[in-house]
């Protein structure tokens, strides 16, 4: 089965080059812990038998600056691309974008929402100075991954679906459903938002563990999901190296748990989603 990995981060370890900036001013834990760079995906990804992966940006170690993904799809163009992250606020927005995702830019965006030094008084994703940007990525056909929780701010998700219905939006590991809590109240949860068709979600380890931790109640919360969506709405991603897990452990998680699903639901959410998501991966 072909695998498209669409959740990684990579960290170089020259950071006179590539100098550490957070967003919050502090990096993560993992990012000074246990970084991997560009050079140590490729080996870890030829190990797990994965094609290709998508290179988020580290925003808790470089913040809006892009540079080290960019150059790494530059050199690996045949095995990454890259989704950087993005302010969308400000008059210039528009254009701040057109430009970043021009011939060898970026393949995508991703909104930060949490644990940044962005405002946060109010869900400011929805906010109507972040409009002329989300009419922007509907009009190049720039998918938006969106890094934010369910719950309170699921009123503001909603409205941006409904405004902006031609944008297509991934939500990071599926906006953290507390499966743990009742994998069937996830389950309800997160499908609903299937109605809008713009929404895509993106499964990682954060949402797998717990799947994996409930037993056979996982099918509480997938079944639903799974119906709602479908296997070309959810894409996989492994969030190595934020999660602690070899790749090739993380590999083996989404197997074990996605194991039930008919093989076609499958082989969309480990790489038929990715290649729709961002078409530049097939003209690599």
């Amino acid at each position: 089965m072909d695998i498209i990995d669409t959740h990684c981060h990579i960290i170089s370890g020259d950071e006179r080059a590539y100098p550490r900036a957070p967003l919050g001013g502090k990096q993560s834990a993992w990012a000074a812990s246990r970084p991997v760079d560009a050079e140590g995906l490729v080996a870890r990804m030829d190990e797990a038998g994965i094609s290709r992966a998508v290179l988020v940006q580290a925003t808790t170690a470089y913040g809006y600056d892009n540079s080290y993904i960019l150059d790494s799809c530059r050199k690996w163009p045949d095995r990454f691309v890259a989704v950087g992250t993005f302010d969308p606020l400000g008059a210039d927005a528009p254009e701040r974008l057109a430009e970043a995702t021009g011939a060898g830019g970026l393949a995508g965006v991703r909104l930060f929402t949490t644990g940044s030094t962005v405002p946060t008084q109010g869900e400011w994703f929805a906010a109507p100075e972040t409009y002329p940007f989300w009419t922007r990525a509907g009009e190049l056909g720039i998918t938006v991954c969106l890094q934010m929780r369910l719950g309170p701010a699921t009123a503001q998700l909603r409205s941006v679906l409904e405004r902006f219905p031609s944008v297509r939006v991934l939500l990071d590991h599926s906006g953290y459903p507390d499966i743990a809590a009742s994998p069937a109240a996830a389950g309800r949860e997160v499908a609903a938002l299937a109605e809008h068709p713009g929404l895509h979600l993106k499964i990682t380890h954060r949402n797998l563990e717990r799947l994996r931790d409930v037993g056979d109640e996982a099918h509480a919360y997938l079944g639903p999901v799974v119906e709602a969506f479908g296997g070309e709405r959810i894409a996989w991603g492994s969030n190595c190296p934020a999660a602690e897990q070899p790749l090739t452990e993380l590999v083996a998680l989404g197997h074990d748990v996605l194991g039930t699903l008919p093989q076609d639901v499958r082989a969309e959410i480990f790489a038929g989603t990715a290649r729709r998501l961002y078409g530049v991966l097939d003209k690599a």
